[in-house]
């Protein structure tokens, strides 16, 4: 039996897909695939509680902190976001009085007023270190700062004057990457590990998005960590970029920051993706919470988290914002993480636990389950801690809900409502959040940038081999059963047997992925050469990862599209020479309007590209400036191109009596 060529690329696409399906499926999943030691089935190294103590209304054991994330203080642009930082660290954090403030990244702006080029500017960070330093927040708790990518741009080592972290920052001075740092309240010790997964040296933007943690800064870390085991009994990561954006060396920053010590890793970077997707939150398969925190830049958000005898809760709360509620006992269904947690505590507890802070009293706190008519009252104990007595018992199966209402002396009201669950029930972690922070995006847009690369080459030399077999009669020309298919068809075919199109369509598309995309300042007095899959720049390489992204979005929004004007362009002078045919005004439009829009989009990408990297990036510019030219050149070929330039193309398309022009015995014969 004879199988057809499309019955195999189907089997082929669907068994392909199939199996990218279930890749998909097993990295998004939620289930814990690390086992805990044998020696933790039944203990908590993350805990000094033990096994027989009671949650009840001592505040023991308890501390509590802060985060705030993405602060981009800028000279040109929204000046509240300092002084809105300014209430935060004067105002807000002496009311909640955390134990620790974690800065996770990204603290001055440094992009310049066109929005486009980047540099560090030493006002931004003089107002970050004069709000620190004059709002009092220092005396108050331990400011821990950590730096993100925008503190990074144009920075070309640690000891550059451009690296304004090291003198404006809190811990820069002492800590120029990662560091670790403990906490003691009481016989509570917890360990805060930050990671910097900064670029070292740290290019302009955009090219400065994906994080890198070096191997020598994996062996700082791996040590880090084990200091962290020593000297405490809860280990708290945070860092400016999700475990999704870090380049690693094995075991990848996941497994390390995702130990068994670890309860969660904090981070921010991905500004909810401008709006788009809140609440970032997931249990990687360590069994640890990933949690990216939405940016204080527009969104204005901070964090409160506690560890109450070994049970992590956190709240992420708009600025200004009062009452701040926090439950710690019973926590949140969603966020409990077996082996990490002394959980059973929850079964044998007596009150229910949570922090109030406001900035006048609570006169009014209370608390009910299960949407009971029957409110309990909270009682105040210590500092935020309110407690009310309760019966696990009641609520041993399955999924419950635990609303609180705090009301404070100046009518400020708030209620917050959350699921518990005391026998491991729990509600589903959001999908758009698990593929943000399970993923890896530098593996993600190789693999778009692959798609889009073959789909930019493949069909065309697909149909060029085709068109050999027609002509040399090993086979008859394909027929589409819908019309639209056969005309496009016709398009590529007349496009692919067409020299002078085919082969700088091809050769531009598989240029991508090998050769140089452009010769420039990536660093402000250095001249660095990027390539998809890296950046040579001050002596130093960068592997390639948004790379992969940009040149995705370069093939998806110049490339294919205009391999398809130009198909289009090619067909039209095919038919006004062969094919006795008249076209409208508005087809005559669109045949030129594609490929004007196409080229002009990217002559203003290539504007940007000069504001980032200056003149020689645009001039030695194949990817942007031309890429504007080898479709000027391609769109008047395409429109001028001669009779004798569809010889092959005639063989297969036309028919004799249907030709145009007094020649047609003669080009009947000449093909």
């Amino acid at each position: 039996m004879r199988v057809r060529l499309g019955t195999i690329i189907w089997t082929l696409l669907v068994l392909g897909g199939a199996s990218l399906v279930g890749q998909v499926v097993r990295v998004l999943s939620v289930d814990v695939t690390d086992s805990p030691p044998t020696d933790q089935t039944t203990s908590y190294h993350n805990t000094t509680t033990s096994l027989d103590a009671t949650l009840g209304t001592e505040d023991n054991n308890l501390m509590w902190f802060m985060q705030i994330s993405d602060l981009h203080l800028s000279v040109f642009h929204d000046p509240s976001r300092a002084t809105e930082f300014r209430k935060f660290a004067s105002i807000t954090t002496a009311t909640i009085r955390p134990a620790v403030v974690l800065a996770s990244g990204d603290l001055t702006d440094a992009k310049k007023v066109d929005m486009l080029g980047s540099q560090q500017y030493i006002e931004e960070w003089a107002t970050y270190s004069d709000v620190l330093r004059n709002s009092g927040v220092l005396n108050l708790t331990v400011w821990l700062d950590i730096r993100g990518n925008h503190d990074n741009f144009n920075v070309p080592s640690l000891n550059s004057p451009n690296n304004y972290y090291q003198k404006y920052s809190v811990q820069g001075q002492n800590h120029p990457r990662s560091y670790l740092h403990t906490h003691t309240r009481g016989s509570l010790s917890v360990s805060f590990i930050a990671v910097d997964a900064c670029l070292l040296p740290g290019p302009r933007r955009p090219f400065n998005f994906i994080g890198m943690v070096a191997p020598a800064e994996m062996d700082l870390l791996q040590e880090l960590k084990v200091e962290a085991s020593r000297r405490s009994n809860n280990t708290i990561w945070f860092g400016h970029y999700p475990t999704s954006c870090i380049l690693a060396p094995k075991p990848g920053v996941r497994q390390v920051v995702g130990g068994h010590d670890s309860l969660a890793y904090l981070c921010g970077h991905l500004h909810t993706l401008g709006g788009l997707v809140y609440n970032m939150y997931t249990r990687q398969h360590t069994g640890a919470l990933e949690l990216e925190l939405a940016d204080w830049k527009d969104e204005r958000v901070f964090r409160v988290a506690a560890i109450d005898h070994g049970l992590f809760s956190f709240t992420d709360v708009q600025h200004n914002t009062w009452p701040v509620i926090l439950v710690t006992n019973p926590k949140h269904a969603l966020f409990t993480m077996q082996h990490r947690e002394p959980l059973h505590l929850t079964s044998h507890s007596t009150h229910i636990r949570v922090l109030l802070w406001s900035l006048s009293a609570i006169t009014k706190a209370r608390v009910r389950l299960d949407n009971s008519p029957n409110w309990l009252p909270l009682t105040h104990i210590e500092g935020p801690l309110y407690v009310a007595k309760w019966t696990p018992n009641l609520y041993s199966t399955g999924l419950h809900t635990l609303e609180v209402y705090a009301e404070d002396r100046s009518g400020r009201v708030q209620t917050v409502t959350q699921p518990f669950s005391l026998d491991g029930s729990q509600p589903s972690f959001r999908f758009w959040p698990r593929a943000l922070l399970m993923s890896n995006v530098s593996m993600f847009f190789q693999f778009l940038f692959g798609i889009m690369v073959c789909l930019c080459v493949v069909p065309l030399c697909f149909v060029r081999y085709i068109h050999r077999l027609v002509l040399e009669q090993r086979r008859v020309r394909p027929k589409m059963r819908m019309w639209l298919g056969d005309l496009w068809m016709r398009k590529m075919w007349v496009l692919a047997s067409v020299d002078r199109l085919f082969w700088p369509l091809v050769i531009s598309a598989a240029y991508m992925p090998i050769g140089p995309w452009f010769i420039g300042e990536v660093l402000e007095g250095h001249v660095g050469v990027v390539f998809a899959w890296g950046t040579f720049v001050n002596s130093s390489y960068l592997p390639g990862s948004l790379t992969y992204g940009y040149g995705f979005f370069q093939m998806l929004t110049f490339h294919w599209p205009l391999m398809l004007a130009i198909a289009h362009c090619a067909d039209f002078r095919f038919h006004s020479l062969f094919v006795d045919r008249e076209y409208s005004f508005p087809r005559y439009l669109c045949r030129h309007l594609c490929p004007l829009i196409l080229v002009t989009i990217q002559m203003i990408t290539a504007y940007f590209f000069w504001l980032a990297y200056g003149t020689m990036a645009l001039v030695l510019g194949p990817l942007r400036t031309w890429s504007a030219f080898l479709g000027l050149f391609l769109w008047y070929q395409a429109t001028t191109l001669p009779r004798s330039a569809f010889r092959e193309t005639a063989v297969v398309w036309t028919e004799p009596n249907k030709w145009v022009g007094s020649d047609q015995v003669t080009a009947t014969s000449e093909l």
